[in-house]
């Protein structure tokens, strides 16, 4: 599609030349085909170094779906089911009440621990076991499955630590062996970067000073699990360590996936209409907002109306970053950038634009 190519290409330049971004990728596949490839800007205003499609780039949640897609393999696998209670494979999460957890509802939020326990912090989160144990320990803040909201950082040591215990790799090992290596993607999906390529990334930085949480704040989450800073994105110790709710990507290796997801390479057609179907319809209770889930996603494309995106599925990432596929027109896309905004004006604005000239 040569016109959306085109489309994308200026829209980015634009926002690079105005200043409202730094470095972008944009990616799109339809029906399994790449139909826009396009990058603009700096990987590193430090060094000058220019984005290309190759360039991975550190994103928070939009990690998530990394984690998911993982997350359904192993079902097609046979290994566990979504309604397997999570007990079966990790004993110790069943404290205060927790035996009845199952992998549905980590999939769709609702298990009941959205926070990492407070005595952990972002240093912590290269520490697997520890953080584990922490969440295995906690008391849920409601009975699992009867309510939902947003795991930020548990989410991915949740189904890590399941995906773990079934098969005995690490996420980031099932992520090579099971997405990157089949689909051609090796070098450009990472749970956990390798010393070696870390020089190829793009470098994050701040948009604008991050908003103060005030003490005593009866958030659910702690500030630093809602507010992405390029200090973390940053860490040689983050990016290295293997931590599944946030990840290290290329535009066009995430949206790749996604295609490989909806045109049956990496489940069937039942179990995708199973997974992209709602799960879960409710109050989010950690931000307040309404919620509609699939089995590891959020329902809808951003910024769209319920009825106009009703079959898409995918995940926003903090900083502004955004992943999607959708099973009635056959597109998967995705947007990584440098520049970490605290809205998702420029994720938006791309995806209109391709789901218009798609159509």
């Amino acid at each position: 599609m040569p016109a959306l190519q085109g489309r994308i290409q200026s829209a980015i330049d634009e926002f690079v030349d105005t200043g409202a971004e730094t470095g972008l990728q944009v990616a799109v596949y339809r029906h399994g085909a790449l139909v826009a490839d396009a990058v603009a800007g700096i990987a590193d205003t430090a060094t000058g170094r220019r984005v290309t499609s190759a360039t991975p780039f550190f994103s928070f949640s939009s990690g998530k779906t990394l984690t998911s897609l993982i997350a359904h393999v192993l079902v097609r696998t046979g290994a566990v089911g979504y309604d397997t209670p999570v007990v079966e494979l990790w004993p110790e999460f069943g404290a205060h009440g927790k035996e009845s957890t199952t992998l549905r509802h980590v999939l769709t939020h609702s298990a009941g621990v959205p926070a990492v326990p407070r005595e952990i912090g972002p240093g912590d989160l290269t520490d697997r076991p520890r953080i584990c144990a922490a969440i295995a320990a906690a008391e849920p803040l409601w009975r699992p499955g009867t309510a939902t909201g947003y795991h930020s950082f548990t989410f991915g040591f949740l189904v890590g630590e399941i995906a773990r215990r079934a098969t005995g790799k690490p996420m980031r090992q099932l992520l090579h062996e099971w997405i990157a290596e089949p689909l051609n993607l090796a070098g450009e999906l990472y749970f956990g970067v390798p010393g070696t390529d870390l020089p190829r990334l793009a470098r994050l930085e701040d948009a604008a000073a991050l908003p103060v949480t005030a003490p005593g704040s009866d958030a659910v989450l702690a500030p630093w699990e809602m507010q992405p800073t390029a200090a973390m994105g940053n860490s040689r110790d983050i990016l290295q360590a293997d931590i599944p709710s946030v990840g290290t990507f290329t535009a066009r290796a995430v949206a790749a996936a996604n295609a490989a997801l909806l045109d049956g390479r990496l489940i069937d057609a039942d179990q995708l209409a199973e997974v992209t179907a709602v799960a879960f319809e409710g109050t989010d209770q950690v931000f307040g907002n309404p919620a509609r889930l699939a089995l590891g996603y959020p329902l809808g494309r951003l910024g769209a109306r319920p009825d106009e995106s009703s079959t898409a599925f995918g995940w926003v990432g903090g900083g502004g970053s955004y992943v999607y596929a959708d099973t009635a027109t056959g597109l998967s896309f995705a947007m990584t950038k440098t520049r970490l905004t605290p809205h998702f004006g420029t994720a938006q604005r791309l995806a209109d634009l391709t789901a218009r000239i798609a159509a």
